[in-house]
């Protein structure tokens, strides 16, 4: 039997684990709702069907898992703790700060309702997450690095086309080649945010801007720019949608430690992605993860989970026979 997702939000986000659900024969998609005309929403799956956000609660019985596509900064703290209490539910919420208040209200909801919620699920928050976990139980005696990029960064590309005058941006954010280097060589150097990145700025703007007073609004943006060496380049839409159309992004995570009884030995672990697009390979670590709340939700269990409460072996379609034969 195919677990039955839900999608609540169709941006990039939800796009995305649509196309991750045709890659998981045992999934399937069974409804998109939005709050746009549901007549304006084009899917791609020909079995599923758009529906207003309204009739969501209408059709827990024939979902799943709800898989929550908003965004971290207002859609989400509302969203995750209502839809918990109608639906096993994942979210991807990354505003680091708010996460254990995030945790709160999302366990509350679940318990009350005997529903599963999963949050913070994606690569950073998420896979990122895990990898400074293990690093951290396996070397206590260490530091940890987390360096973001090369990729677009959708927060900050939007804060500049805040500004006036600007049409467009596209903003990446670039780790510092030489703070890379000394940490894989173990120096253990002490970084402060400017020195692990740089950012890049491309801008389309209006004709007659004022390029000079953009430029500096960027630069001295708090916040966003003003700790960081910060490059603005002006360019066309042209060049815009020729050059600059994707999402991109990656980055590392490193943990460098001691062992032995004098700490003579040096170790350095790293996790690394490269990423096409940003959004979809986000969206597929959700579908994993929404594997393993249906799984955790058919044992009974309820309230608020992270990618720490999961056993790796809930996010695979194979058995465990298979995982010990042949990935142990």
């Amino acid at each position: 039997m195919s677990i039955r997702i839900g999608i609540l939000g169709y941006g990039n986000l939800g796009r995305g684990v649509e196309c991750a659900i045709k890659q998981n024969p045992d999934m399937e998609l069974k409804a998109v709702f939005t709050r746009r005309n549901p007549a304006d929403v084009q899917i791609l799956t020909e079995t599923a069907k758009v529906y207003s956000v309204e009739e969501a609660v209408n059709k827990k019985d024939e979902i799943d898992v709800l898989i929550l596509c908003g965004g971290s900064a207002t859609d989400l703290p509302i969203q995750t703790p209502e839809y918990a209490k109608y639906f096993n539910v994942v979210d991807s919420f990354d505003t680091h700060a708010r996460i254990p208040e995030h945790f709160e209200d999302v366990d509350k909801a679940a318990k009350e309702s005997g529903k599963v919620g999963l949050i913070s699920v994606g690569w950073d928050p998420g896979m990122f997450s895990l990898n400074r976990l293990y690093a951290n139980a396996i070397l206590p005696d260490g530091k940890d690095y987390t360096f973001w990029g090369k990729g677009v960064s959708q927060g900050h590309s939007d804060a500049v086309r805040r500004i006036e005058g600007v049409l467009d941006a596209r903003q990446y954010t670039i780790p510092v080649e030489k703070a890379l280097v000394a940490v894989r060589n173990g120096e253990n150097p002490v970084l402060s945010t400017g020195e692990k990145h740089t950012r890049e700025v491309f801008v389309v703007a209006e004709e007659g801007a004022d390029k000079e007073r953009i430029t500096n609004e960027i630069k001295t943006m708090p916040n966003y720019f003003d700790e960081y060496e910060t490059t603005v380049h002006f360019i066309s839409q042209e060049e815009m949608k020729a050059n600059h159309a994707g999402l991109p992004h990656g980055g590392f995570v490193i943990r460098t430690g001691k062992t032995g009884w004098e700490k003579e030995n040096s170790h350095v672990i790293e996790y690394s992605l490269k990423l096409d697009s940003n959004p979809e390979f986000t969206s597929s670590v959700i579908v994993a993860y929404a594997r393993a709340v249906y799984r955790l939700s058919q044992e009974g269990q309820t309230g608020c989970k992270t990618v720490f409460d999961i056993a790796p072996a809930y996010l695979s379609p194979k058995s465990p026979e298979e995982l010990r034969k042949h990935m142990l």
